[in-house]
């Protein structure tokens, strides 16, 4: 079965862009999602992580 499937794959013209394509993305996408993270303000952070403690109080955010 991997045969058809290999043989399939070796008969289509520009084929061996598509992984080269999907490693990019995902390597771009965690980067980003890294430079995100690690540039995210930290009182954000911490006004986050204090909502589920939070006892029937509205969110107040500072960025609006």
């Amino acid at each position: 079965m991997f045969e058809q499937i290999k043989h399939n794959m070796e008969t289509i013209s520009g084929i061996e862009i598509y992984p080269i394509l999907s490693l990019l993305i995902f390597f771009f996408f965690f980067v980003g999602l890294g430079f995100w993270v690690f540039s995210y303000k930290k009182e954000k952070i911490k006004e986050m992580s204090e909502i589920p403690l939070d006892e029937g109080h509205g969110i107040i955010s500072k960025d609006i």
